[in-house]
């Protein structure tokens, strides 16, 4: 099983207004997070923006029959219910019927980019691949990434061990700022020695930066 990121830009008569939502109100990026396999669906979606920067995004969408917008995150939060994805019918032809999964996010880029990841067996993806490159609609696509696909997304990957000395330095405030605890008070927690508390922060720490930082460029951040 792979899990590949594609980036797709589509031409000027068929991009998302999601796009073109962004583009009027100056942000920089909305993420599809949820939707639901209805003739009307209920999305919900995030945007780099406040509220009224989110409304004028909203307002971009025709298809749009309610919708709620909630600040958070350094963004804000749309509850969308729309007559349609509003993406062209062909493109959603090819997604319903490739033999693939489509975890989220989807994201919309203000520079035309939708960046998407598709979980499955390599030569449904590449035929995936193939579907979309043959679309009048799409300009282009890329694949940005190729991974191995696992069940579970534990970000960190970590040992036990290396686990129980991240949770114990949280514990005794190593990582608060100002930082109240130190690497000693971690390892006396552990008992062990402070040169092992550490080595395991250390490989921890680098496993949970390494994760992250492919995990945004997965999901197309900047």
């Amino acid at each position: 099983m792979k899990r590949v990121a594609f980036a797709t830009w589509y031409t000027d008569e068929a991009v998302h207004p999601f796009t073109t939502g962004l583009r009027a109100a100056g942000l920089d990026r909305a993420e599809l997070l949820t939707w639901s396999p209805t003739a009307e669906p209920t999305t919900l979606s995030w945007v780099d923006g406040d509220p009224a920067a989110a409304q004028r995004v909203v307002d971009a969408v025709d298809s749009v029959t309610v919708s709620e917008t909630v600040a958070g995150d350094w963004g804000t939060y749309l509850f969308l219910r729309q007559r349609a994805y509003e993406f062209p019918a062909a493109a959603m032809d090819v997604v319903a019927a490739a033999r693939v999964g489509f975890p989220p996010p989807v994201v919309f880029h203000t520079d035309g980019r939708v960046t998407f990841e598709a979980v499955g067996e390599s030569d449904a993806v590449s035929r995936l691949h193939d579907d979309l490159r043959d679309l009048a609609a799409v300009e282009r696509v890329r694949i940005e990434r190729v991974q191995p696909f696992a069940r579970t997304e534990r970000p960190e990957r970590l040992t036990p061990r290396q686990e129980a000395a991240l949770e114990t330095a949280v514990d005794v405030g190593y990582y608060a700022v100002p930082r109240e605890g130190r690497v000693a008070d971690v390892a006396a927690e552990l008992d062990c020695a402070t040169s092992t508390a550490g080595e395991l922060l250390r490989k921890a720490e680098t496993a949970v930066v390494r994760a992250y930082v492919e995990n945004d460029r997965a999901s197309g951040g900047p």
